[in-house]
């Protein structure tokens, strides 16, 4: 009889400290198959791979199953690939569980070739298959692909359950895309999933990441029970949409119903303060955090705080926390660092955070780039040159830019100086429209934001045609007046595109909203909700 769900974990604590007296588990296979079941839950799963090996000559597909699970979670994939092998040999392709779970396992390992591979040969798929590999092509950044394949299965005749509609939920977060996530917010309803507290938790998820801030409240309200991570989940959205006064409201109403706070719940409250400017807020949180909410600080919450100082100017503040954590610092907290001094332009601030990087082994391409900024904002072109040649030694390459945009139920993608499109000469001409326009509504570029020690003409050219400013022309030519215009870049927006967004939306009278890395930023009439503090 396999063991219940508390005893499994009680006897994967008691086998990952007992490894050299796995050999005397008793050889028989129920024995077997309920301890690799509670190694593969265990904090070390690759010890149920280890028992496999050792102790079954001649495993069954359970065993097999269960074995590739662990797999799965420790993300081992040269051993996934060996069971893989000896699941052929030994012929248990025929059982869907195993091939199920063979398939999740390369989806976890974002090998989805492979699980297509298993999925399209598999003899008969359910939804549990469906939803596996529509999860894994989420996981793998294939949000289309996921939402394809979840009308490929309702064209199969097959009933989406909850784990179906989470996946399609978080490929239209993924994507930002409203026009989707509402229709996939309307099957739910129609499937009477509304109710269901994490499907509520998926969709308030969807609409922060589309920029739906009040379709994410209503969610939140009509909820009839809630859980942690619900309130985390609307927590952060409100952060990521700057709206930092409601997200102390919303921390105090949780209080007050007497849910009790966890690590995730005290970085998206700090997060909130950061992007809305609530310094004193933020640091008396982070203060009393553990001795009012039994919260230890950890890393990402001495990040929040140097990012919430650094972001202030407050960057010798940051610096000394940072020099005082009572955990090591790690790469993160010194890239946070390293962005506040690329801000305020703080050379020798920035070269200390630079040393601590190379020190801890860090080859990150962005760091580089922000070296790079610092010294090219004050014109220290010399050092541009030696840090590009440091990143070459290091092999670390930028991350291009790029930004996407759904209309007219397609999703266009750009990059800098982008002519792929089939309309890329309209754009163009959009774009050529909109610099004139700027010029005489008083615009100046920002050609500090470009790095190389070229003449200020060529500067202005290299900054008018980023890929984000080619995304709001192409919006301006296809999304009819009266339509938002989203946008989602993968970087963090430059400030001359920016500024360019703002006076955009003054004088072609539209709402713009760009989602970049860090958060989100609707520019209304030639403001931006960010209020110029990101």
């Amino acid at each position: 009889m396999i063991p219940s769900l508390p005893t499994m974990h009680h006897l994967a604590h008691h086998l990952t400290r007992r490894v050299p007296h796995i050999s005397r588990i008793p050889i028989n296979l129920p024995s077997i198959n309920a301890t690799l079941q509670a190694l593969a839950l265990s904090p070390n799963p690759l010890q149920a791979v280890f028992l496999f090996k050792t102790k079954l000559s001649t495993p069954d597909a359970v065993s097999c199953s269960l074995a590739l699970k662990a797999c799965a979670r420790a993300l081992a994939g040269r051993e996934g690939h060996q069971l893989h092998a000896q699941v052929v040999l030994l012929g248990h392709l025929a059982d869907p569980l195993l091939l199920t779970t063979l398939m999740d396992f390369y989806a976890k390992t974002n090998d989805l070739a492979y699980a297509c591979k298993v999925f399209y040969e598999m003899p008969r798929t359910d939804t549990v298959a469906y939803n596996v590999l529509i999860s894994g092509h989420v996981l793998g950044g294939e949000a289309m692909r996921a939402l394809s394949l979840f009308r490929t299965m309702r064209c199969a005749g097959l009933s989406p359950d909850e784990g179906t509609v989470i996946g399609v939920v978080s490929a239209c977060a993924q994507l930002g895309s409203n026009r989707l996530g509402c229709m996939a917010h309307a099957f739910v309803l129609v499937a009477k999933m509304h109710d269901h507290v994490v499907v509520c938790n998926a969709l308030m998820d969807m609409y922060a990441k589309c920029g739906c801030v009040e379709l994410m409240r209503q969610v939140f309200h009509g909820m009839t029970h809630r859980c942690l991570v619900s309130w985390n989940t609307v927590i952060m959205g409100m952060a990521m949409h700057g709206h930092g006064r409601e997200v102390l409201g919303l921390f105090d109403s949780m209080l007050c119903e007497g849910v009790r706070p966890d690590s995730v719940t005290m970085v998206a409250v700090l997060c909130g303060c950061n992007h809305s400017r609530l310094i004193d807020e933020g640091l008396r949180l982070f203060d009393t955090m553990e001795r009012e909410h039994g919260v230890r600080p950890n890393v990402k919450h001495y990040g929040c705080v140097v990012d919430l100082l650094g972001r202030a100017g407050r960057l010798d503040e940051a610096y000394n926390l940072v020099l005082s954590m009572p955990i090591e610092p790690d790469a993160m907290i010194w890239e946070t660092l390293l962005a506040a001094c690329n801000v305020h332009g703080h050379v020798g601030l920035a070269e200390r955070a630079m040393v601590k990087l190379g020190e801890i082994g860090s080859t990150h391409s962005g760091d580089f780039v922000l070296m790079s900024n610092v010294y090219a904002m004050h014109s220290q072109w010399a050092d541009v040159v030696r840090v590009r040649e440091v990143m070459k030694t290091c092999n670390s390459r930028k991350v291009p830019g790029f930004s996407f945009i759904e209309a007219k139920g397609s999703i266009h993608r750009f990059v800098m100086g982008d002519r792929g499109h089939p309309r890329w000469r309209e754009i163009y001409s959009k774009v050529d429209e909109m610099n004139r326009k700027l010029r005489l509504n008083g615009y100046v570029a920002q050609t500090s934001f470009v790095l190389h020690d070229i003449d200020e003409e060529d500067k202005e050219n290299a900054l008018g045609y980023h890929s984000e400013k080619l995304a709001i022309a192409y919006g301006l030519i296809s999304i009819e007046v009266g339509s938002p215009i989203h946008v989602i870049k993968n970087l963090r927006i430059c400030g001359d595109c920016h500024g360019v967004a703002k006076l955009v939306s003054k004088i072609y009278g539209r709402e713009i909203v760009v989602r970049d890395r860090a958060r989100f930023h609707r520019f209304v009439q030639g403001s931006c909700s960010c209020g110029d503090y990101w």
